[in-house]
């Protein structure tokens, strides 16, 4: 399927929500993931407000810094997903950007919908535990683009070591493989459909704000523009 349009996408990507069932304990886990500055998070924004009572976790809040995307892959099974599945409270502890430093601890009672959003999300060993993977991608040169002009040239260094950290990842997971959706952003047309009637509940807290670190912390808003889709139908449990 070929899509050219964000609402055609975010469409796509509500149906293969629906049709999956809960692999999680009784927690339905979709996991949005692909490469840095494929725009990720504003689609997630995007779901979330077309699904009543959606939480969202953003792995920003679980890397502990621009060399930690293994560790978080590691923690999100740990911590959330592995609990959620046995029935237990999960809890994940909040890396605090600006202090390269771990912050407060998040607990996360088990939702009927989690949203997880990030490089990674969909990675080995929790892939096992989720009930979709939907992939968003872009050219490699306009994903860059987006990234710098989204964050500033100072990020350009962490931007290169972060894609070497993602790509090797990605490589050896095969993640993209595993996908149920795949939906390039390169070239779509319109912005993600926000519904404006319905609220997700996000998972992590307010971070504080203090100074003190010479390495820029990585930014949590994102304002990437969005872009084709395939869909995909693996069988999970293999591998």
């Amino acid at each position: 399927m070929h899509i050219t349009a964000a609402d055609q996408a975010v469409e796509a990507a509500l149906r293969v929500i629906d049709q999956a069932r809960p692999l999680c304990g009784a927690t339905k886990v979709v996991a949005v993931d692909g490469p840095s500055g494929a725009g990720k998070t504003d689609f997630t924004a995007a779901l979330a407000s077309r699904l009543d009572g959606a939480q969202v976790l953003h792995l920003d809040d679980l890397y502990p810094g621009w060399d930690g995307l293994e560790q978080a892959v590691a923690d999100l099974y740990d911590q959330v997903l592995a609990p959620l599945a046995r029935g237990e409270q999960a809890a994940y502890r909040r890396w605090d950007w600006v202090n390269s430093r771990y912050g407060e601890w998040h607990s996360l009672a088990a939702p009927d919908l989690l949203l997880v959003e990030g490089v990674g999300a969909g990675a080995r060993p929790g892939w096992q535990l989720e009930s979709a993977l939907i992939w968003l991608e872009a050219d490699r040169d306009e994903r860059f683009r987006r990234g710098i002009e989204r964050d500033g040239e100072s990020y350009r260094p962490h931007w290169q070591r972060w894609a070497e950290r993602e790509d090797a990842l990605f490589t050896g997971d095969g993640t993209r493989s595993r996908a149920d959706l795949v939906i390039d952003t390169s070239a779509m047309t319109g912005g993600w459909p926000v519904s404006r009637s319905r609220r997700c509940r996000p998972c992590s807290g307010t971070t504080a704000a203090t100074t003190g670190s010479s390495v820029p912390p990585r930014p949590t808003a994102r304002r990437t523009s969005t872009r084709s889709t395939t869909t995909r139908s693996p069988a999970r449990g293999s591998g």
